[in-house]
């Protein structure tokens, strides 16, 4: 089994629905897929991306005060800029209630791998870490 050599994977989630929170990180550990970090809201995801590295992170970016965009793509910028202490690449999924062509642009522009619109299954987040873990493997 994977497991072993998935051990090491860290992923970070973001999601201000602790039930759906909770069953992708309890379904992901169960089959190997890494250990996955939770964070409610944008304060506790930007302290654990300063405290640890992840090695790919999903990230709800309408759980915290909506800017005039409506959407927050603080901890992407974070990310990307190098000021976490996760490297600046790691693969990024976004959930969001919508997708409009300027949300997409600025998506594209901060390398997002993969856009998860709501209302989705808890499969969609565990299908974004394999693809994630996939990806650490090439």
């Amino acid at each position: 089994m994977p497991e072993q050599a998935v051990s090491t994977l860290k992923m970070l989630l973001v999601e201000p629905e602790t039930l759906l929170r909770r069953t992708v990180s309890l379904t992901a550990r169960t089959l190997g897929l890494g250990q996955i970090h939770e964070a409610a809201s944008m304060p506790a995801a930007e302290r654990l991306l300063r405290e640890q590295a992840f090695h790919g992170a999903v990230i709800s970016i309408d759980c915290s005060t909506a800017t005039e965009r409506g959407y927050d793509l603080a901890l992407l910028d974070l990310v990307r800029e190098g000021q976490s202490s996760s490297d600046a690449g790691i693969p990024i999924a976004v959930m969001a209630d919508h997708a409009t062509t300027e949300l997409l642009r600025e998506l594209r522009t901060r390398d997002v791998t993969r856009v998860i619109l709501k209302p989705f299954r808890a499969r969609v987040l565990l299908d974004a870490f394999a693809e994630f873990e996939a990806q650490r493997k090439k």
